[in-house]
């Protein structure tokens, strides 16, 4: 539980930082640097709630993408597409990129949403 608790607190974190710090006209971000940091922590706030579900408890060094998407293809493969998505989008279009547009920013953030509900759901069940 305290894995979606940070999670949450992370992905409120990166909207936040959207939000109050991105600058935003005509559907686009207009501060790079502020688009990066919400990206890389929205995408963060992924991996800390996949991590409980799959069984990674040391969390560093970090495991890569492929390895969050093989051991989800074993378990659920619509959560599979959207952490890919989440991988494109968070990770490389906004962390790395600074992508601007806010409608890709806000599909992102939306299956980040999806798959740590997914977590909380996925917990509750194997208990």
């Amino acid at each position: 539980m305290k894995s979606i608790i940070e999670a949450r607190r992370q992905l409120a974190t990166a909207k936040e930082i959207l939000k109050e710090k991105a600058g935003k006209e005509d559907g686009y971000y207009l501060n790079k640097k502020y688009v990066k940091m919400a990206g890389l922590a929205a995408y963060k706030s992924v991996l800390f709630s996949l991590d409980d579900v799959l069984g990674n408890k040391k969390r560093s060094p970090r495991k890569s993408a492929e390895w969050y998407q093989n051991q989800l293809s074993n378990i659920d493969r619509k959560i599979t597409r959207s952490f890919d998505d989440v991988h494109q989008i968070l990770y490389i279009a906004l962390g790395y990129d600074g992508a601007g547009n806010s409608k890709i920013a806000a599909i992102g953030l939306k299956e980040a949403e999806k798959i740590i509900n997914w977590v909380e759901k996925h917990n509750q069940i194997s208990k």
